[in-house]
């Protein structure tokens, strides 16, 4: 991308997009274009193909999804398939109508399989049953990964997907109810210092284990990755290593400064027991990621203390 390219950031008011803005505003992309949801309704198929003949943008991250925990999966799962099948098809589709010269779609770690062997490669996409809680979610993100691959197929576009792994920061989802667990464990542990509790409830055994990824480091990744990457092929952004929920628990708990108990809830549902992305083709393309876990929850938590 030149600096002075057309771009368009889809969903730029949510983690990924707005530090996807950041990132491209610090490297000194200027001609950035974006609506609200009250301006453009992405769910509205004329109403984006009117946008894109509008602005012709030339470069497209499309960030734009309904995401949510186990939680907001199990009770809204009509919502989560129609919803983002939607939005990044007729994203995709107005893209390649109107001729944009490449587009970043952002897919999930969770369309590979409940079961899939550790660490998850690119190839074990479609080699195994979903996991139940977020299968609607995962369906509509292969779908697009599919259309992607499919639109180059036939009309020579320059769609890529990433498939980025859990991901924390600034701009994320507090509330309790849709919440992933790190920001939903982060409120957990403030409110229970302020209030002065003595113990912290968490969903589930402890026992799965998670990759967290620091939502700028996604983002430097998708600015790498729109700027050297053409293939076909599916990339996995991650960290490459990870921790059990547990573990991840008396992290945010020590960076909170909460000096209770934890206390685990096994009626709660674990999710997927296993979930490490294989990150060998990304790092053999020359990037990894910089932040440890640590010093992101810091940051989080700060960011997170600056909205109260």
């Amino acid at each position: 991308m030149k600096k002075d390219s057309k771009i368009y950031v889809a969903g730029h008011h949510g983690l990924v997009g707005s530090a996807i803005v950041r990132k491209l505003k610090d490297s000194g992309y200027e001609n950035l274009v974006f609506r609200t949801y009250e301006e453009l309704d992405l769910e509205r198929q004329a109403r984006v193909e009117a946008f894109f003949d509008q602005e012709r943008p030339e470069y497209v991250f499309l960030a734009a999804a309904k995401v949510g925990g186990i939680l907001a999966n199990s009770q809204f799962p009509a919502e989560f398939i129609y919803s983002n099948l939607v939005i990044q098809t007729n994203i995709i589709h107005a893209s390649y109508l109107y001729e944009a010269k490449k587009l970043l779609f952002l897919g999930s770690s969770c369309i590979y399989p409940k079961h899939c062997p550790q660490p998850m490669k690119e190839e074990h996409l479609l080699s195994g049953y979903l996991e139940p809680s977020n299968e609607p979610y995962a369906v509509a993100k292969i779908a697009g990964i599919k259309m992607c691959q499919s639109y180059n197929r036939q009309y020579g576009t320059r769609f890529i997907s990433v498939m980025p792994t859990n991901l924390y920061g600034p701009g994320d989802n507090f509330d309790l109810k849709t919440s992933h667990v790190l920001p939903a464990l982060i409120r957990k542990f403030h409110e229970a210092k302020i209030g002065g509790d003595k113990s912290v409830e968490v969903w589930g055994t402890g026992k799965p284990r998670r990759e967290f990824l620091y939502v700028d480091d996604l983002a430097d990744a998708c600015l790498y990755l729109m700027n050297n990457y053409d293939e076909n092929d599916i990339v996995n952004v991650g960290v490459g290593k990870d921790q059990s929920i547990w573990e991840l628990a008396e992290m945010v708990g020590k960076v909170v400064g909460f000096k209770g108990d934890l206390r685990f809830d096994h009626t709660k549902p674990d999710g997927t027991p296993l979930k490490l992305l294989d990150v060998s083709k990304l790092t053999a393309l020359g990037w990894h990621a910089d932040t440890p876990l640590e010093e992101g929850i810091r940051r989080a938590y700060q960011w997170y203390l600056e909205q109260l």
